[in-house]
C-alpha cells in the first residue's frame, strides 16, 4: 500500500513510495541485487521502479494521503512529509550537499509571487505560522522540538517574518 504522488508526477501515474506498507510474502519477485545492478547498468529505469510501474497495478492498494502528507499539516495528518530538502529540520546548519533545482518560469506570473514569498518567509513559514495561529502547535512545543534537535533552531525567527494570517 502507498498513496498516489501529487502534482505532475501524480498525474502521470507515479506512486509515492516514500511510505509504504508491504506484504513481504507477496514480493517474492523482488530481486534487490539484480534490480539495483540493472538500474546502475542502465537496463532498469529508476523513475519507473520508484513509482512502482514495474508492479502489477491490481496488487497495489492505497491508504489515506494523511499517512504520507506532503507539506500539509492538519489535525488529520498521521505522517508529515517535507518535500523541500533545504527546509527539512535535520538539514538546518548543515552544508548543502545537493544542487537545488531552479524551477522558476517567466510565465505564468504565479511563479513571480511564489519566488517572492519564498525569499521573504521561506518555503514553510506560512504553514508553521498558520499552525501556531490555529493552536495546532504551541510555541512551547516548537521550543521543545528545537531543544531536541528535531526542528531547526531558527524556526521562531523565521515565523516572526511571516504576517499573521487573517481569520
Amino acid at each position: 500500500m502507498c498513496r498516489p504522488k501529487s502534482g505532475n508526477k501524480g498525474r502521470r501515474g507515479c506512486l509515492a513510495t516514500s511510505v509504504m506498507l508491504l506484504d513481504c510474502e507477496k514480493l517474492t519477485h523482488w530481486r534487490f541485487e539484480e534490480q539495483f545492478n540493472a538500474m546502475f547498468e542502465g537496463r532498469r529505469d529508476y523513475m519507473k521502479w520508484i513509482c512502482l510501474k514495474y508492479e502489477n497495478p491490481a496488487a497495489i492498494g492505497f491508504f489515506e494521503n494523511e499517512w504520507n502528507d506532503f507539506d500539509h499539516l492538519t489535525d488529520r495528518t498521521k505522517m508529515l512529509h517535507t518535500t523541500k530538502r533545504k527546509h527539512q529540520s535535520w538539514k538546518a546548519g548543515l552544508p548543502i550537499d545537493y544542487r537545488p533545482a531552479d524551477t522558476f518560469q517567466l510565465f505564468p506570473p504565479r511563479h513571480w509571487i511564489r519566488r517572492a514569498r519564498r525569499s521573504l518567509f521561506g518555503d514553510y513559514g506560512l504553514l508553521v505560522r498558520e499552525c501556531l495561529d490555529k493552536g495546532i502547535v504551541s510555541e512551547a512545543q516548537l521550543r521543545e522540538a528545537m531543544g531536541e534537535n528535531h526542528l531547526r533552531h531558527d524556526a521562531l525567527e523565521l515565523i516572526e517574518r511571516v504576517p499573521t494570517l487573517a481569520a
